[in-house]
C-alpha cells in the first residue's frame, strides 16, 4: 500500500484545513477519547492528481478543560494521518507556570555548569 500522508495547512476559528496525498480517495474521521466526533469533507484537487482537501469543523464537544488531543484517522487504513492538541482551563496555567519554573531553574543550572567547566578547562 502507497504511504498516506495529511499536511496541515491551517487550523483557524475551528476549522482544520490539510492536504491529503495517498493511494486514493479516503475519508477522514476525528477520534476523540476514542470516540468518532466528525468526519471531514475531502475533495480532489483539478490541477494535481493524487491530492484531496481535507476540511473539518471541530465539534464544540471537544473544547474543553486541559488538554484535548484529536486523532484525524484514514478509514482505508486506520493510520493516525495527524493529531490536533487543544489546551485550554486554569489548571493549565498553574501546570505550564510550574514546568515553565522548573526549566528556568534548570537552564540556570546547566549555565553555571558551563561557566565553571570553561573557567577550568581555560585554566589547562
Amino acid at each position: 500500500m502507497e504511504h498516506e500522508t495529511l499536511t496541515r495547512v491551517r487550523l483557524h476559528g475551528g476549522r482544520y484545513e490539510g492536504v491529503y496525498t495517498g493511494p486514493g480517495a479516503v475519508d477522514v474521521e476525528a477520534v476523540h477519547e476514542g470516540k468518532v466526533v466528525a468526519v471531514a469533507d475531502v475533495t480532489a484537487e483539478a490541477a494535481q492528481p493524487g491530492r484531496w482537501r481535507v476540511a473539518l469543523d471541530l465539534p464544540p464537544s471537544v473544547i474543553g478543560d486541559g488538554v484535548q488531543v484529536i486523532a484525524l484517522r484514514s478509514t482505508a487504513s486506520g493510520a493516525v494521518l495527524d493529531r490536533i492538541t487543544l489546551m485550554a482551563g486554569e489548571a493549565l496555567n498553574e501546570d505550564i507556570r510550574a514546568d515553565l519554573a522548573l526549566l528556568r531553574d534548570e537552564l540556570e543550572m546547566l549555565k553555571r555548569a558551563f561557566r565553571r567547566h570553561c573557567v577550568e578547562t581555560a585554566a589547562r
